[in-house]
């Protein structure tokens, strides 16, 4: 195992800010992991995965370990279904295509999704009325202090939107290194209802949808809405959507008839922080480098050097501005390092 001294974290984290590692490594297996914890002469150490949801707003002082695990395999299967273990360092959508091809269904909902699959129980990942818990059967992770690998069932697990037990009491103690779904061989359950798939299959003139024909409306709409980070520093969604009581929500929609809904339950809805932005007047605005996405305001940006301080300025000033206007809170889906 090498490590390397002041590395750029530009190329590892998709708001592209240039921030740097005081120390880095590559973790490409279990026996790494144990390895590098282990690591006296570093006591402060920090996990980087795909950086698809992170903004860095300092240089980080600490050994940072890039986890690159890699793997793809069927653990077991009947007439039904299948079960397939992923390493966390396999990038999300290339492992959904991975899944398509092989004609598994249940992911192609979360189709270019950025990041890695390890991350992925963190935050319960969703898109399009699908959530991860949806196909998670379990993930295995490594406890820091022991260096012990532990396996959490999705009860464990305590997923809630965009949240996780990894993200409240587990936080800090665990560094996720496979993840276990249970996905559909044959009747597989499609979910067209949400936001614009429908119609987006419609333009295609396709009446009888395949998960393949799923997954290529939704690349086609995310690509037509998000910027390529590739292209454009941005981490995806910056907000969570906020969830209301009924008796906010009522409220709300007296004063804001036009605005949309999703409803959760008999006593929650959704409203989407998108268009909370956008009401406020942000939607395309730039600030120096850093901006808000022309085509969906709860994307933020980075147009070329923007620090990860200018991009968090940003996102508090806008967050702000919603709580001034209409009264609720949106708070950031994206971790904040630093």
């Amino acid at each position: 195992m090498h490590i390397q001294k002041n590395i750029s974290l530009k190329p590892y984290n998709t708001f592209g800010i240039a921030a740097k590692a005081k120390y880095f490594c590559e973790i490409n297996s279990i026996e790494d992991l144990s390895e590098a914890l282990g690591l006296d002469d570093y006591p402060d150490k920090f996990i980087l995965s795909g950086g698809s949801n992170i903004l860095i707003t300092k240089d980080i002082e600490a050994l940072v370990l890039h986890i690159n695990m890699k793997g793809i395999r069927v653990l077991k299967e009947d007439g039904h279904h299948v079960w397939i273990k992923i390493m966390a360092g396999e990038n999300w959508h290339q492992m959904v295509l991975w899944t398509l091809e092989h004609d598994y269904g249940g992911l192609e909902n979360m189709s270019l999704i950025p990041g890695n699959t390890g991350t992925a129980p963190i935050q319960n990942i969703g898109a399009y009325g699908v959530e991860l818990k949806d196909t998670f059967e379990s993930c295995e992770a490594m406890e820091i202090d022991t260096c012990q690998i532990q396996s959490f069932s999705k009860k464990a697990c305590q997923f809630g939107y965009r949240d996780s037990y990894f993200k409240n009491e587990g936080k800090g103690k665990y560094i996720l290194t496979s993840v276990t779904l249970r996905l559909t061989k044959k009747n597989h359950l499609l979910n067209t209802s949400y936001g614009a798939i429908e119609s987006q299959l419609e333009k295609l003139g396709i009446t009888s949808p395949t998960i393949t024909d799923v997954s290529e409306a939704v690349i086609a709409i995310r690509r037509s809405k998000l910027p390529d980070p590739a292209e454009l520093g941005n981490s995806g969604s910056f907000c969570k959507n906020p969830v209301v009581t009924r008796t906010e929500f009522e409220a709300f929609s007296a004063a804001h008839p036009e605005a949309p809904f999703y409803k959760v339950s008999e006593e929650s809805y959704k409203i989407p922080a998108g268009w909370l932005i956008e009401q406020c007047g942000y939607k395309g605005k730039r600030y120096g480098d850093a901006g808000v996405h022309e085509k969906q305001a709860l994307v933020l940006v980075n147009y070329a050097d923007a620090t990860g301080t200018e991009i968090l300025t940003l996102a508090h000033t806008i967050m702000g501005s919603v709580k001034t206007k209409f009264g609720i809170e949106i708070s950031p889906e994206v971790n904040i390092i630093g």
